[in-house]
């Protein structure tokens, strides 16, 4: 009987190769898919082939306990392989490995599969095949990337890489508020995640309207779209769909460090999550109804680039300050002060109180007490934003973005006392 599960078992593996190449397999099909028969060294059957001869050769690899079996395969089979795709090449004049190193990895990731490793090659396969997929689309990200911008999240890579590992993961401050390692860290996290948005707004263009790239130049600072908006609707621009894509950057906003929450402390999630969602979704709707009088002319500003040096070492200079006063004035009052101290930061950066906020998890303080503190950081940071908005736009802007604000922190308020 344990000899019938076991070739059961190495059937089901190999059928996984066999799903691992015939997935790649489509992407790369598809892709070719107006070209003549015979005319491809691989298609979808061959490599739906090359996952299954990799499941085959690891198999037997394994049988005989000769690992050089399957070294030897993955050579001969990748030699194979570019010969003919050398030729295709050679006829069609171009030059790309991209089809080469395919083959190789559908054959790697059918040989893991037939080993046991299927969460494993599932994965690889999924990641692989959208890889291959998203060709177009990283192409375009990197013809409008400027160099700038390149050379800084290179900068950023390099200066986590190896600045990172050297620093000090423990607090060096009396508090247990400053650890070099942490700080930096969560600056790299926020600056990626910044970096996101950014690069969504320079991918999608202005071509995709106001509603996209303040959505996604939230992702930035929902602080800095919302004051653009206000000037476009000083410059005469209709203020109703200025205002509704504001409120939908709050929403952004909002959810942004909700996300960042579930990443960095999952257990605070409970203690904000409901209000702040209720507060997102209110913006949504009022958004969306202000969206409905009528069309901006051109989208929201671009935030600048947040992978500049000089910005990142900023928020980090700020974030070690505030988390080390927030430790310190919570060791002196008790947890009862971080709302105050999260509120009066949030007033000016939302990232860096809901960070310094987040990490007092360490110093002890309860759940329910750092969530309330994240929730006063985006109250304060929506009264700031507001307050930019009035300063900067006609109150045609300004007063239907109120209106939204003071609704979504009534829902927020009423999820809060009606669950707490």
């Amino acid at each position: 009987m344990s000899g019938l599960v076991s070739f059961d078992s190495l059937i089901a593996r190999l059928g996984l190769a066999l799903a691992i190449g015939l997935l790649v397999g489509l992407e790369r099909g598809w892709r070719e898919r107006a070209e003549p028969a015979g005319s491809r060294t691989a298609g979808i059957r061959t490599y739906g082939a090359v996952g299954l001869l990799g499941g085959v050769t690891a198999a037997l690899s394994q049988a005989l306990a000769t690992p050089a079996v399957l070294v030897a395969g993955l050579l001969g089979f990748s030699a194979v392989f570019a010969w003919f795709k050398q030729r295709e090449e050679a006829q069609d004049g171009g030059f790309s490995v991209t089809g080469v190193v395919a083959a190789m990895l559908v054959f790697s990731l059918g040989a893991l599969a037939a080993l046991g490793e299927v969460q494993a090659a599932a994965a690889g396969a999924a990641l692989l095949a959208g890889l291959l997929a998203s060709r177009e689309t990283l192409h375009g990200l990197l013809q409008r990337l400027s160099w700038t911008e390149v050379r800084s999240a290179l900068t950023l890579a390099v200066m986590t890489a190896v600045v990172l590992p050297l620093l000090p993961n423990r607090a060096i401050d009396p508090w247990g508020g400053f650890n070099p390692w942490e700080v930096w860290l969560f600056t790299v996290l926020m600056a990626t995640i910044s970096f996101m948005g950014y690069a969504a707004v320079r991918l999608l263009g202005p071509a995709r309207g106001m509603v996209v790239s303040g959505i996604a130049g939230a992702l930035i600072s929902s602080t800095a779209v919302t004051v653009a908006l206000a000037r476009q609707a000083a410059g005469g621009e209709r203020a109703a769909p200025l205002a509704g894509a504001a409120c939908l950057a709050a929403m952004t906003s909002l959810l942004r460090v909700a996300a960042v929450t579930l990443i960095l402390r999952p257990q605070i999630l409970t203690s904000m999550a409901p209000e702040t969602l209720a507060a997102a979704l209110t913006f949504a709707v009022c958004g969306g109804l202000l969206l409905t009088r009528g069309k901006a002319s051109r989208a929201a500003a671009t935030p600048g680039n947040p992978f500049e040096l000089g910005s990142l070492l900023l928020f980090a200079l700020m974030f070690a300050l505030i988390s080390t006063i927030s430790a310190a004035v919570v060791g002196r009052f008790g947890g009862g002060s971080l709302v105050a101290t999260s509120a009066l930061s949030g007033m000016f950066d939302v990232d860096v109180a809901v960070l310094s906020a987040l990490r007092l998890t360490d110093q002890g303080v309860a759940a329910g007490v750092i969530g309330h503190g994240v929730l006063a950081a985006l109250c304060a940071n929506a009264v700031g934003r507001l307050a930019l908005a009035i300063a900067a736009g006609p109150a045609s802007f300004w007063l239907p973005l109120l209106g939204a604000t003071i609704a979504a922190a009534t829902a927020g308020g009423f999820v809060l006392f009606t669950t707490g």
